[in-house]
């Protein structure tokens, strides 16, 4: 295509030169200069070939005139990108004196000045030097305002200024940021406890493509757990709930910071509903330890249904340590001690650790048996730390082959029970 326009190109500047050809040829036309009193002339064709002439002369002497200081410039460019690369070069090695110095003598040339001081910047920052980083991007403030903005927000979140980060990112001068800047700013959001704006940026994240699929999934599995945790109200709490993606409802550490945080908002209903759905599409431990977490309400229908949701689940996880011990805290808190006894010892054949012994110290210190009480904390901390822990006393040969039966006999309304 673009052989061809140049083709039609020099056809019509062809044609066009033999019409003026023929133009001259028919009227040579006359033009007379008078200069201090002596007349020179000659023909129209004559005179436009003499300017013609003239100005090729007078542009060959101006290369040869200017050729040393072009050589000079072209000179100076070659030395500040040699004295950049040098410096970048040392920056990522380590040596931040010498990348310094090398950034700076670079940065005296516009043509990379910018990128100078943006790395002269980052090694005072690396070795320590907050004021002089501050001070190689002062001049950026009025020549490139959006990197000045994002160079000052990362010194300021790397000395843990969040505020300072964000007042620098929100300038009005720096607006609209680039890509790296909605990405600052969203993590620095989120350092302010602000998780919930920080979700909110995650559409122009995704359309900027700033970050990986991976990067951007898990700082949205992050933030929304935050930002559920951070809910003033219940009224936000559910419109950030209702927000998220169906996969995220799903996942357990924000079904379980919804789930906490709803419970703190006396909205216990849906902080156990919200763990329900989820074990029910998905069976996860952490679920079950936080379903036995939350609050006891104070209806006893309502614990009458917990406990029959967790037997349900126990049906077809019998060997779940976690629930094990969601059940034996709700048995506690209906007051039937010997059936939490014997889930928690299940519990801990199965492999359940601080939780259980310390559910076991509760119980039995309320039944008055404080020897055991202390026994089981001291296991309870030991377990912390990972240390061995010692039985139990008073427990025969048959409960502990008992407590580590994987086959269970089943009462007339379906409630696990241990084989006697």
């Amino acid at each position: 295509m673009n052989l061809f326009r140049n083709l039609l190109f020099w056809i019509a500047l062809a044609l066009l030169g033999a019409l003026v050809a023929q133009l001259f040829v028919q009227d040579p036309g006359y033009v007379l200069v008078r200069y201090g009193g002596t007349d020179y002339s000659t023909t129209l064709v004559g005179a436009m070939l003499a300017v013609v002439a003239s100005l090729l002369v007078l542009w060959l002497a101006w290369k040869v005139l200017s050729l040393p200081f072009v050589a000079l410039r072209r000179h100076r460019k070659k030395q500040a990108r040699a004295r950049l690369t040098d410096g970048l070069l040392a920056v990522e090695h380590g040596h931040w004196a010498r990348a310094e110095k090398s950034l700076v003598q670079a940065a005296q040339s516009d043509e990379v000045a910018t990128i100078a001081q943006l790395a002269a910047a980052r090694a005072a920052q690396q070795r320590g030097d907050a004021a002089q980083a501050q001070r190689y991007l002062e001049p950026l403030a009025a020549k490139q305002p959006a990197a000045h903005a994002i160079a000052v927000a990362e010194v300021a979140l790397g000395a843990g200024r969040p505020a300072d980060a964000l007042a620098a990112l929100d300038a009005p001068a720096a607006q609209p940021l680039p890509p790296r800047g909605v990405l600052l700013r969203a993590d620095t959001l989120a350092a302010m406890g602000r998780a919930g704006d920080a979700y909110g940026l995650l559409g122009a994240l995704r359309q900027q493509q700033v970050l990986s699929a991976d990067q951007l999934a898990e700082r949205e599995a992050r933030w929304a757990e935050a930002g559920l945790r951070e809910a003033a109200d219940a009224n936000v709490l559910a419109d950030r709930w209702e927000s998220l993606p169906k996969p995220l409802k799903s996942d357990a550490r924000t079904v379980i910071a919804y789930a906490e945080r709803a419970a703190a908002l006396r909205w216990d209903d849906a902080a156990a509903g919200s763990i329900e759905a989820a074990l029910d599409a998905k069976w996860d431990e952490a679920l079950a330890t936080a379903y036995g977490r939350l609050p006891v309400p104070q209806d006893r229908a309502r614990l009458d249904t917990r406990r029959a949701h967790a037997e349900r689940w126990l049906q077809a996880r019998p060997m779940s340590p976690a629930l094990l011990v969601t059940l034996a805290r709700i048995a506690l808190a209906q007051g039937q001690w010997p059936q939490a006894e014997g889930y928690l010892h299940r519990a801990l054949a199965q492999g359940a650790g601080s939780d259980a012994w310390e559910e076991l110290g509760h119980g039995f210190a309320a039944i008055g048996d404080e020897a055991r009480a202390r026994r089981s904390y001291v296991n309870a901390l030991r377990a912390i730390r990972g240390d061995s822990v010692d039985e139990l006393p008073g427990r025969d040969l048959r409960q502990k082959i008992a407590d580590q039966a994987a086959v269970e006999e089943r009462d007339a309304h379906g409630v696990p029970r241990l084989r006697q």
